[in-house]
């Protein structure tokens, strides 16, 4: 940080990435210089063939050359460890090293191409030496092509947008010229992410829908990120610290308003209740993503018990079951819920943008008729979770300043219509009407069931959600407060959908900017603590902790945006997870991976407050997967069931071997 300019733009890579694609290098060509000056030294008395002159030249020189190109990569990689990330200074003679070393790549591409055109010509000498000259024409090529590679990755589109030489620290906004500026390179880094976005996404349809999902994903990348001047591995790095901050701290980080209230009576005396309902419409809520969860839940026995059903014609049984696309997904299903053919009305696995596979079943046990929806797991998925601006919804209830997350909000708004406008819960309730609706989902399935919910409560005022491992930014203020009276959150551990929001985001980017300009160490070192510390643990860095007061020690560029509440608040307003949130938290310190061999959960009702920020640590994202949020939820309940003693709010010891 910053980026370098090099030939009049900005490249997506900072003078302090240099470190260890340049030890690889220098690692390989000193390996090489050594075995070319081998075959020289123990085979140059046998060039005494037709042609021998010529190859002899060709090794000196490109002993010459390699020794030139590890002299300048030795240099490279010296200046890349210099300074701090906030610190270019010490650094300012990379460019010139650069140009120098991109020079060099000329005469070794010349002289590998004459290398390839002597052995074509088919120089008759000793073998050994032929096959040396072989690999090294190989190896030149292999390099150069990496090169290549490695600057299309860092190429940045909008590098030359910027002037090269213009200061980077925070530039004034108050001029006419400034805010036409930064209104030009806002419109072209929106144009820049929705290319991008295109080309990963170039197998998912052009619809309607597709095209305002790529335009929304674009705008949503582009506000985030144009007003930095971060790369990569300053995100990287600044993770790492903030992570052994928190170990450090031993406790999460206060969010800035915190409510503080003691749950009541009624919460505490239903906690193992509703624990108890967790764990079973966890597994219509699994169930929901049809074979690959199971399979990759069962990776023995999975292909066996449903690959017969995915090449058999469907049967009478199959009948029974309304929807479309089953393929192999109904037999996973059964087998996951227990279920038979007959008490399901209806299960889809159409799946487009704003439209989410869904399955509605008739649960004997608990009398209810079950509504669950699928979780991300298509990029047509993801094109709806990143669809997050706010909208407002429709709602036949007494709150006001009704908004949510678009994208899922357009989700359920499709399966509300499915299931109103086709019947299917017509269809339900005409066999079961004595039976209450649930509505289930993990992840954006959770976010689709709450607002589904939301939808259903006029017409069914018994309705209840459970929503497992929801997206924080989902509802506004006055729905979350509502949604309290019917719809039960899970979170698992340090789970970071709970807790992604935009806001979240913009907040944890300052605090990766204030991290890392309070930090005086090179990049390179914090990259390589912080992956030992990811892996085996230790003890964490004394890092400053203290860092939302005070004044960043180094002017970062976008400084006063980055400080200030987000530009268009109305376009992403604070958003908040849906309903009352059972919180499963591991005592101690957290483990390394999510396959710890014992590990104590404390089970208790959590106000929304504590997921206000994003937490770091290696569990963040496997905390997040369904089947060990089962495998967790399943241990939880069987402990709190046979452990007379437990205290309400009690620890249980949880075994996940």
């Amino acid at each position: 940080m910053p980026g370098m300019v090099l030939f009049g733009r900005r490249w997506a890579i900072a003078s302090d990435d240099l470190v260890f694609p340049g030890v690889f290098e220098l690692l390989v060509r000193v390996l090489w210089w050594v075995g070319i000056l081998m075959l020289y030294l123990m085979h140059r008395g046998k060039l005494d063939c037709p042609g021998g002159v010529l190859l002899s030249s060709y090794l000196i020189v490109l002993l010459v050359l390699l020794a030139v190109i590890i002299g300048t990569v030795s240099a490279i990689v010296c200046v890349s460890m210099k300074g701090t990330i906030c610190n270019p200074g010490p650094r300012k003679s990379m460019s010139k090293l650069l140009y120098v070393r991109l020079a060099l790549f000329l005469p070794e591409m010349v002289w590998a191409s004459l290398g390839a055109a002597w052995i074509a010509d088919g120089i008759q000498c000793n073998r050994i030496v032929g096959n040396g000259i072989i690999a090294t024409v190989v190896v030149s090529w292999l390099i150069i092509a990496s090169t290549m590679l490695t600057i299309l990755i860092v190429f940045d589109p909008l590098g030359g947008k910027a002037a090269p030489g213009a200061p980077l620290g925070p530039q004034p906004l108050d001029s006419r010229e400034s805010n036409q500026l930064l209104s030009g390179l806002k419109t072209a880094a929106t144009s820049v992410w929705e290319t991008r976005v295109r080309l990963l996404c170039c197998c998912v349809g052009r619809d309607d829908h597709t095209r305002v999902a790529f335009s929304s994903t674009a705008e949503l990348f582009s506000t985030y990120f144009s007003d930095t001047d971060l790369v990569p591995s300053d995100i990287a790095a600044g993770l790492a610290l903030l992570h052994q901050q928190q170990d450090h701290a031993r406790s999460p980080p206060e969010p800035t308003e915190v409510v503080t209230h003691s749950p009541g009576p009624v919460q505490e005396a239903d906690l193992d209740a509703e624990l108890e309902n967790c764990q079973h419409y966890m597994q219509f809520a699994a169930a929901a993503y049809g074979w690959p969860l199971y399979v990759y839940r069962n990776p023995f026995t999975g292909l066996c018990r449903v690959g017969g059903d995915c090449c058999r014609r469907s049967t009478t049984d199959y009948d029974l079951v309304g929807g479309d696309q089953l393929n192999c997904h109904l037999s996973s299903i059964l087998q996951t819920t227990g279920l038979q053919h007959r008490d399901f009305i209806h299960i889809s696995f159409h799946d487009k943008v704003y439209e989410l596979p869904f399955l509605v079943a008739l649960d004997h046990r608990k009398e209810s008729v079950v509504v669950a929806v699928r979780g991300t797991m298509s990029l047509q998925d993801i094109l709806t979770d990143l669809s997050a601006e706010s909208e407002p919804l429709d709602l036949e209830c007494d709150v006001q300043d009704c908004w949510a997350h678009k994208g899922i909000s357009q989700a359920a708004r499709y399966v509300y219509r499915r299931l109103v406008s086709d019947g299917i819960l017509s269809q339900a309730f005409s066999i079961a009407p004595e039976y209450r609706l649930v509505v289930v989902g993990h992840s954006l399935g959770a976010g689709a069931a709450a607002l589904l919910a939301l939808m259903l409560k006029s017409s069914h005022p018994q309705v209840r959600c459970y929503a497992f491992s929801p997206p924080r930014g989902l509802l506004s203020k006055s729905l979350y407060e509502y949604s309290k009276t019917f719809i039960v959150s899970l979170v698992l551990g340090k789970d970071v959908i709970p807790r992604l929001s935009v806001t979240n985001l913009e907040d944890l980017k300052r605090r990766i900017l204030r991290v890392i300009a309070h930090c005086n160490k090179p990049k390179y070192k914090i990259l390589l603590r912080g992956c030992w510390y990811e892996l085996f643990g230790g003890i964490p860095e004394d890092l400053p902790t203290d860092l939302d007061g005070g004044d960043l020690t180094q002017p970062l560029l976008g400084e006063h945006s980055l400080l200030s509440p987000l530009e268009s608040p109305t376009k992403y307003p604070p958003l908040y997870p849906p309903g009352r949130i059972i919180h499963l938290e591991e005592e101690g310190a957290s483990g390394r991976c999510s396959c710890s061999p014992a590990a104590r959960y404390t089970v208790r009702w959590a106000d929304e407050s504590e997921f206000s920020r994003i937490l770091i640590g290696p569990k963040m994202l496997t905390d997040h997967m369904p089947d060990i949020l089962m495998r967790v939820l399943d241990h939880v309940v069987s402990d709190r069931t046979t452990c007379v003693s437990c205290p309400a709010q009690g620890g249980s010891s949880v075994d996940q071997a």
